[in-house]
């Protein structure tokens, strides 16, 4: 497929000059045209994925793919829990630990969600910088939760992760969808907050439950304002 490169950019929610600069590094699956790229629809949007961004080239959007109606980010903070001193020596059994603090999925689904991260992290670290991972099984379990939950955990001492920067980790945000939409929509949203550094210098004071959700509220009334 061949688009402009602002449409590609767009799609994935990044400016302009981060996806040429990803294409002369080779990092990103596009060939550049002049002004235009070349593409493969489903190369890109698996690439997107695995780098925890978002991808979408438009299109008429059905009720149900409203933000409203995929839910919003702070909701799906708000099932979920936050927990801190998280204990491990390695990602291993941090996520352990991050599983152990799921107490609403029976111990069986908890199980499975436990290989099914471990499933993801062999694949590639779903650590993406800055001290912070985005665990999140590659399917919806065979037993998801009605609505999405992101539980939030500060581990008690920074553990080597394989981050994309290579950085230790230190903040998890274990993300449980029942669909694969609203996994992408609220990835989408929580890399938007975390894109910001004054966002990730907040995070890394290890916020309350309450502190934390009112700041991301702000964050995504400025999204949804955009």
């Amino acid at each position: 497929m061949k688009r402009s490169l602002k449409t590609v950019a767009d799609a994935l929610d990044l400016p302009l000059t981060t996806v040429e600069r990803w294409i002369r590094q080779g990092r990103i699956p596009i060939q550049r045209d002049g002004s235009e790229a070349v593409f493969s629809p489903a190369a890109l949007e698996r690439w997107a994925s695995t780098h925890h961004l978002s991808f979408s080239l438009g299109g008429d959007q059905t009720d149900n793919d409203t933000p409203e109606a995929l839910g919003s980010l702070v909701s799906a903070m708000q099932r979920g829990k936050v927990c801190c001193g998280i204990a491990g020596a390695d990602a291993a059994a941090v996520l352990h630990a991050v599983v152990a603090c799921i107490d609403f999925l029976p111990e069986e689904v908890r199980e499975e969600l436990y290989e099914k991260l471990m499933e993801r992290e062999r694949l590639a670290s779903t650590g993406i910088g800055n001290g912070i991972a985005i665990p999140h099984p590659r399917e919806p379990l065979s037993r998801p939760p009605d609505s999405s939950v992101i539980t939030t955990c500060f581990t008690e001492n920074p553990v080597q992760y394989g981050a994309i920067d290579d950085r230790p980790v230190s903040i998890l945000f274990l993300l449980i969808s029942p669909t694969v939409k609203h996994h992408l929509h609220l990835l989408s949203r929580l890399s938007y907050c975390i894109r910001d550094g004054a966002f990730v210098d907040f995070l890394q004071t290890q916020p309350d439950a309450g502190t934390l959700h009112s700041r991301v509220a702000e964050f995504e009334k400025r999204l949804d304002d955009l």
